[in-house]
């Protein structure tokens, strides 16, 4: 408990006084502009005009309103080292309807409690995933992997940034409680509002969809849950603001153009094959792997799809596709990884089983589990740097904890893959044994 407290410290030690004092000098060098940095910000706005004075979240007019309180002032493309994220509202316009009791709060207001929301949501989302997965800790071990988790740096960068990834990661993680549950209704409806981001959630709807309708009389309650609670944010969206289907869409081709968002598989193909000239084939190749990963899933959750809520093998599967997210979703941010907490205490539970399984399954296991830690342990050693050589020393390094980031999904996703895929192919030799 002692060392994973330290290593939490360290890690947000290392966000407030090394990884943001470098970007502040970085910035004031290159006169990159600085404002709220609030991930919310963008879309509390835009739920704000909307609802409170009518105004369009998707026009130009807001988006030049949300740059000038995320970054201090509006963005100028004569200045090279401008950024090039423009801040837009690109979300489904329904996401108003989740941020609307905070929409008449100053934001300096809604800050604070945003920040602490997400505190306790990704704390509690520790607890619900372990009674997901039905491990029963000591007191003491559900205290470190909430620590462990709170000091995360996927953790410790979408608090600080208030990024609605970990909302979604938090109404996921009820969603799939509810229904292990047997609150298969209650999960539907959570599943529903999980959708403000949808490209961290198909993956997970898709796979709930197929274990329902493959016992439809006893599991038919999460469909309607999730179907009514859809209904009612698609219809509400529309009256609120007809066509706002074309709005978000062309929103997310802009959004896509801007940023140059990537997958994961996208990014380390293009460090490995280097040159600039070979973006294109990094993003087509990395796309081609995305899609033989979830060809390569489908197979598997298939074989999974009428196993009882309460059973592993439904837990297991949850774990995969959200692994499976993480890997192909477009947008490599560190936060998105929240989603990776189920595959890891899962892994984390069952290590006997995977070492035991292969030598090439326990090196990567190896593998996978120093480039999970490798982020306190760069974060511990920036903190003794900063505290017993200098802190210009330690600035000079802050993107150590970076250097396994991109390891860690593509581990996880393999790592889970395959333990998920022998406890298929188990249950695909019980039916035959039944059958015969």
């Amino acid at each position: 408990m002692v060392l994973a407290a330290l290593a939490a410290a360290s890690m947000w030690f290392y966000v407030i006084g090394v990884l943001r004092a470098h970007q502040v000098a970085d910035a004031e060098a290159r006169q990159i502009p600085r404002g709220n940095l609030s991930d919310l910000y963008p879309r509390w706005l835009g739920a704000r005009e909307l609802l409170l004075r009518g105004r369009n979240p998707y026009s130009r007019e807001i988006a030049l309103e949300i740059q000038e309180g995320y970054y201090g002032r509006r963005l100028d493309a004569a200045r090279p080292n401008d950024p090039k994220d423009q801040q837009s509202f690109a979300y489904p316009v329904y996401v108003v309807f989740l941020l609307a009791p905070l929409v008449g709060l100053p934001f300096p207001v809604v800050l604070k409690a945003f920040y602490w929301f997400l505190v306790l949501l990704t704390a509690a989302s520790v607890w619900l995933w372990l009674r997901v997965l039905r491990w029963r800790l000591a007191a003491s071990g559900v205290v470190i992997a909430v620590v462990l988790t709170l000091g995360s740096f996927a953790a410790v960068q979408g608090i600080k940034l208030q990024q609605l990834s970990l909302l979604v990661a938090g109404l996921v993680a009820g969603a799939v409680a509810c229904v292990c549950s047997g609150f298969l209704f209650f999960g539907g409806v959570l599943l529903a509002l999980a959708t403000i981001k949808p490209q961290l959630t198909w993956p997970l709807v898709a796979w709930l969809l197929l274990w329902a309708v493959s016992d439809w009389r006893a599991r038919r309650r999460l469909v309607f849950g999730f179907g009514l609670v859809m209904a009612l944010l698609l219809v509400g969206a529309e009256i609120i603001l007809p066509g706002w289907w074309w709005m978000f869409a062309d929103a997310l081709v802009q959004y896509r153009r801007y940023t140059q968002s990537q997958s994961v598989l996208e990014v380390i193909l293009g460090q490995v094959l280097g040159s600039a000239a070979s973006g294109g084939a990094a993003r087509v190749g990395g796309q081609i792997l995305g899609a033989i990963a979830v060809i390569a899933c489908g197979p598997v959750l298939w074989r999974l799809r009428r196993e009882r809520a309460e059973a592993a093998g439904f837990s297991e599967a949850t774990a995969l596709a959200l692994a499976l997210t993480v890997l192909v979703v477009p947008m490599y941010a560190p936060y998105n990884q929240i989603l990776l907490l189920p595959a890891v205490l899962l892994l984390a539970r069952e290590w006997r089983v995977v070492w035991a399984h292969s030598r090439g399954l326990r090196y990567g296991y190896l593998i996978g589990a120093f480039a999970l830690a490798w982020q306190w342990i760069a974060s511990t050693a920036l903190c003794c740097v900063y505290f017993l050589v200098s802190r210009e020393r330690a600035l000079e390094d802050w993107n150590w904890p970076f250097f396994a980031t991109f390891a860690v999904p593509v581990f996880g996703f393999a790592l889970i893959f395959f333990y998920v895929q022998g406890r298929a192919r188990s249950v695909r030799e019980v039916q035959f044994a039944n059958s015969d």
